[in-house]
């Protein structure tokens, strides 16, 4: 199979029919062997009906659906297991993203041999409270992971080879990263393209710029943490314990040496317990034990976390 096009959706009844018209013209124009895999995210609208219909005069069709509202990686994660095609394309549902983008991004990946190839929509139709947000989003993303070229993290149309989608684990929010996550996994082929972008038709947008804004740098920062010292926590938490004890032990040393030689040599002193670099001296002690508990603690959580993306699918089709 040619391409397998993967799309998260959230009450996006009005435009589902439409998008899968489109995707299927431009399938056939250019030939391509293809399914679509509809994601419904706990959707509350008629979306599931509108794909049980599209599934039921169009074997190119599939659908899952889940109990409730995960999120976009998790929907991401479960159409990232069912696709078959040898290039994976991944859009949003609310008819923003072309599919007539779809036999260029193709091309990217078998001809120009690219890993993954993400979307950048250069001139925006969103709010200014969603397009700045990005903007800031986007700077910090491209210094923190290292990839220069890249002006859109978080494009919902991107195209990747099929190995990288079934070698990257998308959990959480971290769909704004999957670039950094494919480097992390070795694939270091990535290319951006510059995409049409159109004016929402149906409805609003489901996501809010300035929380996009916070939770993208949470997840970020979490991603830089777990990719440098999530498999071994022990480096950086047994690191800084190790050393705030070391310090808060020599400090209490020399506090407890200064007192011995005081009393040996007749010279009137304070009481140690009067002084606060022994507070501090004992603090910094039992907070570099606590930090080296914390990698201890960490790395044993590290080879246990099997469930996080356990995730309860009603139905698929």
């Amino acid at each position: 199979m040619d391409i397998s096009v993967v799309i998260p959706l959230y009450n996006e009844e009005e435009s589902i029919g439409e998008l899968y018209g489109w995707i299927e013209r431009v399938m056939q124009e250019n030939n391509f062997s293809y399914e679509v895999i509809f994601i419904s995210d706990g959707s509350t609208d008629g979306s599931w009906e509108i794909i049980k219909q599209l599934q039921a005069r169009s074997p190119q069709v599939k659908g899952i659906k889940f109990r409730r509202n995960y999120g976009k990686s998790p929907a991401l994660y479960c159409g990232f297991a069912e696709a078959q095609g040898d290039v994976v394309i991944t859009m949003d549902a609310d008819l923003q993203d072309s599919p007539d983008e779809i036999p260029a991004l193709y091309r990217m990946i078998t001809e120009e041999k690219y890993d993954l190839v993400s979307g950048y929509k250069q001139k925006r139709y969103d709010p200014l409270s969603k397009t700045l947000p990005t903007k800031l989003f986007n700077a910090t993303a491209r210094k923190v992971s290292g990839i220069r070229n890249l002006h859109d993290f978080n494009c919902g149309l991107k195209a990747y080879r099929r190995d990288v989608v079934k070698n990257i684990e998308v959990y959480g929010e971290m769909h704004r990263y999957i670039p950094y996550l494919a480097k992390q996994a070795g694939f270091n082929k990535i290319g951006e393209k510059v995409v049409h972008h159109q004016a929402r038709k149906y409805g609003t947008s489901k996501f809010m710029g300035w929380n996009r804004f916070v939770n993208g740098y949470l997840d970020l920062l979490t991603l830089w943490f777990l990719s440098t010292f999530g498999k071994k926590p022990m480096h950086v938490f047994g690191f800084l314990g190790t050393l705030m004890f070391l310090v808060g032990f020599v400090s209490a040393f020399i506090i407890g040496a200064n007192k011995l030689y005081c009393l040996a040599a007749g010279i009137p002193e304070r009481l140690v317990t009067e002084s606060p670099f022994f507070y501090i001296s004992l603090t910094m002690m039992m907070m570099g034990t606590q930090f080296f508990l914390t990698g201890f603690l960490g790395d044993l959580v590290s080879r246990t976390s099997n469930n996080r993306n356990d995730y309860q699918i009603e139905t698929k089709i």
